[in-house]
């Protein structure tokens, strides 16, 4: 069983310095023909993970992965935010990679084309994503001042989201891209007056701030967000039994939450270096699905009816553009396309 960790930040830069140019719009390098063990399974798999409290965590901690496939090199690299993961990506730096829908909407539309797929939802963002200001009670009375939250990520695009309901264009507030440490320690010097940011940060920040909106308040009114896996399209298509068993290892972390709650938490709070009741809290602001829930109507959906995630992620396209983030908005069935609902099928035929 083995399991490597290497920093994201060297292996991004390090990858895209020597990745051959494929010109505008083509979505990812050239890499490799995808190296086999004699069996037929990955020789390596490269797993893009965040610090977020869900199952992802617990599959890493418990090392059912590399359990599950003994013959193959399990290399997790940490990565601050969806941007980064997508950048890792292009570079094709990492098989599968966790990233919220905002960066997952960017990285399906032009100009990125990253050719990859969405095979599982690893959580339904709530209240473990939010708008924490140092003195300001509104949303309104952040006019003027100075908002950090991680570029290209499920923050960014709620944040926008939050100061459009409440009637702010983004040019009456100053808005600083930083990663979520960096964030806290900017939080800490005073050198900015709010953040909208994720846990574990949030969870430092609501200690001093004061919560002005979460990502589930966002949701009901219709502005949701959800954490999500992306498999290269390369890998899925070499090696349909590994994405396989690595959907049964997020199902089984799935029900490890429902039936043994303690376990999970002392999982999760291992890779969060936080309490388990620290990690209890923060798994319990999540919405997680198992693999039936996953191909629900409401999600990923059947090969044959695609889920509602795809609208979901073209609506968050169509606000992306009226923000001027993304040149045009791509038709639905981009969308419906970048759902891996025959993995998701085939990983739970029943």
């Amino acid at each position: 069983m083995r399991h490597r960790l290497v920093p994201a930040l060297l292996l991004v830069l390090g990858l895209a310095a020597c990745a051959p140019s494929t010109g505008a719009g083509t979505g990812a390098g050239q890499a490799a023909a995808p190296a086999r063990n004699a069996d037929g399974s990955p020789k390596e798999i490269r797993i893009g993970y965040q610090l977020i409290p869900n199952g992802d965590l617990i599959v890493k901690d418990q090392r059912w992965l590399e359990t599950a496939l003994p013959d193959t090199t399990i290399t997790w690299t940490k990565f601050d935010s969806g941007g980064d993961v997508n950048t890792a990506m292009v570079a094709g730096g990492i098989d599968i990679g966790l990233a919220g829908s905002a960066p997952v909407t960017r990285g399906l539309s032009a100009p990125l084309n990253i050719p990859y797929k969405v095979p599982w939802i690893f959580d339904v963002i709530g209240e473990n994503e939010a708008l924490v200001a140092r003195q300001a009670t509104s949303i309104a009375g952040l006019k003027g001042k100075k908002i950090a939250t991680p570029f290209s990520s499920t923050s960014h695009y709620s944040l926008l989201a939050a100061l459009q309901q409440a009637g702010l264009k983004e040019s009456d507030v100053t808005v600083v891209d930083l990663e979520p440490q960096d964030i806290q320690a900017a939080w800490t010097r005073g050198d900015i007056d709010a953040a909208y940011v994720w846990t574990p940060v949030l969870g430092e920040l609501r200690k001093t701030g004061t919560v002005l909106i979460t990502s589930k308040d966002l949701a009901a009114k219709g502005k949701l967000t959800a954490d999500l896996a992306v498999v290269r399209s390369e890998f899925a298509t070499a090696f349909p039994g590994a994405l396989r068993t690595w959907l049964v290892q997020q199902d089984r972390a799935v029900k490890l939450v429902r039936s043994d709650g303690q376990a999970a938490a002392a999982a999760v709070g291992r890779q969060l270096n936080i309490t388990p009741a620290e990690a209890a809290e923060q798994i319990g602001e999540l919405v997680l699905l198992d693999g039936g829930q996953q191909a629900g109507a409401d999600y990923l959906g059947t090969p044959d009816r695609p889920g509602t995630l795809a609208e979901n992620l073209r609506s968050t396209a169509e606000f992306l553009k009226a923000q001027n983030k993304l040149p045009s908005v791509p038709e639905l069935s981009v969308f419906q396309a970048g759902l891996a609902t025959k993995e998701l099928r085939d990983a739970f035929p029943g």
